[in-house]
């Protein structure tokens, strides 16, 4: 029974993942599930592979409600949980590409609990709206809704094409370049106009406590940060299915990951929280 089950974590992980933008509660929400596996009558299992999304998918769902709150007494932005890229699950599919993104993962918190569930098992696993009514305790037909009512709320900013990971791992390096080197022209060139920087110290370190919007916004803040914290060093790390940058300022670390499009970086992602550190580099 637990070989069956340790050849789904990797799946029942990734799935949890999406719907809870923290590994941390994820691992839990899977290590419950395997309890109960193991407590399972097996010869009314037909489909271990379904029957262990949809116990995932309940429990998650309830992590998530619960989760909901304390994210809105969060000391500043409350940011996904960054993940080296091959801890996630599989990656197959499109789909399982784009809904472990930093920047859908990051959006996926405008949703309600019921439409990130709804949007993560028929986006990303291709659930049938049956087996997601049951999740989620509604009828099919209102899970179409639902669904059609999460993709409205994400569809404004992921209508942008993806570029290559070479293509977004060189905006990174012209980005990290020009703020390490105080050139000014170089950073405006490589920021979107309507670009938004956030950060997510988790009141463990410093960070700033509400998003930055607009390129001379963002670049002042970026110039004034490099000016004032030399970097020890940096490099680059593959997660949520991107490159991103570890660096280090004396003691403190962060990741620096970017939505990027059309030759500009759109939106900046600053990880400080030491506690959401733990899975990447």
């Amino acid at each position: 029974m637990t070989d069956e089950f340790e050849a789904l974590r990797p799946l029942l992980l990734g799935l949890a993942y999406r719907m809870l933008g923290s590994m941390w509660d994820a691992e839990d929400v899977v290590q419950d599930a395997c309890l109960r596996w193991l407590r399972t009558d097996r010869d009314g299992v037909r489909e271990p592979r379904a029957f262990l999304a949809t116990v995932v998918s309940r429990l998650a769902l309830d992590r998530l409600r619960s989760a909901r709150v304390a994210r809105e007494a969060y000391p500043g932005p409350w940011l996904p949980e960054p993940v080296a890229t091959d801890s996630a699950g599989p990656l197959d599919t499109a789909e399982l590409l784009d809904t472990l993104s930093y920047a859908t993962l990051h959006l996926m918190e405008r949703l309600t609990p019921p439409e990130r569930a709804v949007f993560v098992l028929r986006d990303a696993f291709e659930m049938p709206y049956a087996q997601i009514a049951e999740v989620v305790g509604a009828s099919a037909a209102t899970c179409r809704q639902i669904h059609r009512r999460a993709l409205g709320h994400l569809a404004a900013s992921r209508h942008r094409a993806r570029p290559s990971a070479e293509e977004h791992e060189r905006l990174l390096t012209r980005f990290l370049d020009a703020a390490t080197g105080g050139d000014l022209a170089a950073l405006e060139d490589v920021l979107s106009a309507d670009i938004t920087a956030w950060s997510d110290g988790g009141g463990k370190v410093s960070a700033a406590r509400r998003p930055i919007t607009g390129r001379d916004k963002v670049t002042a803040f970026v110039l004034g940060l490099t000016s004032r914290h030399e970097i020890s060093w940096a490099r680059f790390v593959d997660a949520n299915g991107r490159p991103a940058v570890l660096l280090a300022s004396g003691a403190e670390r962060q990741l620096v990951l970017a939505d990027t499009g059309d030759g500009r970086i759109h939106t900046l992602y600053a990880v400080r929280n030491p506690d959401k550190l733990l899975r990447v580099g």
